[in-house]
This record gives C-alpha cells, sequence and structure tokens, in this order.
C-alpha cells in the first residue's frame, strides 16, 4: 500500500467473513502490510466498484471461493501511525460475511495460506487488529441462523 498520508483522505476497503460448518476462512498475509498475520480476506476497492463485489472478488483472489456476503459484520478502521505519532496509512474497511457456497480453497493473491479455523484457532495466531471483534460478532449472527 502507498503512502496515504500525501492525500489525507482515508482509502476504502472490504473484507470477507465466511464461515462454513462452525470454522472461518481466514488467510495468512504474504505482503505487507501485516505480512505473517492472520486476517480475513479482502483488500481494496477499485473505483466503480461495489463494495459487496469488491468482498466478493478479494475473497475469490484470495482463496479461490465463493459465498454469500449477504450480511454486513462491521466497519472498521486500520489506521497505522509512524514514530512521531502520525499517520500514514488509513484505511475503512467494511466487512461483509456470509456462508461458503463452492470452491477449493487455496491461497492466491496477497494470501500465503488459507485455511478453515475456529474463532479460538484464529485468534492464537498472530492476527490483525479487530479480527477478535469481527469473529465475535460473525459468530453470533451465524449461529443463530
Amino acid at each position: 500500500m502507498s503512502n496515504d498520508s500525501s492525500t489525507g483522505v482515508p482509502r476504502l476497503g472490504v473484507s470477507a467473513c465466511v464461515w462454513q460448518n462452525g470454522r472461518f476462512l481466514i488467510v495468512q498475509r504474504g505482503k505487507q502490510p501485516g505480512k505473517g498475520l492472520w486476517s480475513l480476506p479482502g483488500g481494496r476497492v477499485r473505483f466503480g466498484e461495489t463494495l459487496r463485489a469488491a468482498a466478493q472478488r478479494e475473497l475469490m483472489e484470495e482463496t479461490a471461493a465463493q459465498a454469500r456476503l449477504d450480511t454486513l459484520i462491521d466497519v472498521v478502521d486500520a489506521i497505522r501511525h509512524n514514530d512521531d505519532g502520525r499517520a500514514v496509512h488509513h484505511f475503512a474497511i467494511v466487512v461483509f460475511g456470509g456462508h461458503f457456497s463452492s470452491g477449493t480453497v487455496q491461497a492466491g493473491d496477497d494470501a500465503a495460506q488459507a485455511e478453515w479455523l475456529t474463532m479460538d484457532e484464529a485468534l492464537s495466531r498472530p492476527h490483525t487488529p479487530n479480527l477478535d471483534v469481527i469473529l465475535g460478532k460473525a459468530q453470533i449472527l451465524f449461529t443463530a441462523d
């Protein structure tokens, strides 16, 4: 990701929180920012692309999976500061959730690995900020179905 501080405007991103049989589809980031951390598949929204379409595309690119992303789980801010405390990256991330529908899960694009994990398994690994909050909200929604 490029330095956002030059624009002074947050960038827009999406994530896909996919559920199947009590497990979430989680990826290990293969590139910066957050290389090596476990997170939801996701990325930037392209100009002219709807948020939901961007989440579907990112899910497919990073995991080769498809899901019905029917639910808005949360909107989170990912803000990184430099040593002086000045914000250098700011993404507003819209998190969609839904049930797995098809595909053979495999890591692709920005993902080093892609796995089906329980919430406890996902949170026991080094992970991105807010993953605990998002998975907690999603688990309540998905188990209520």
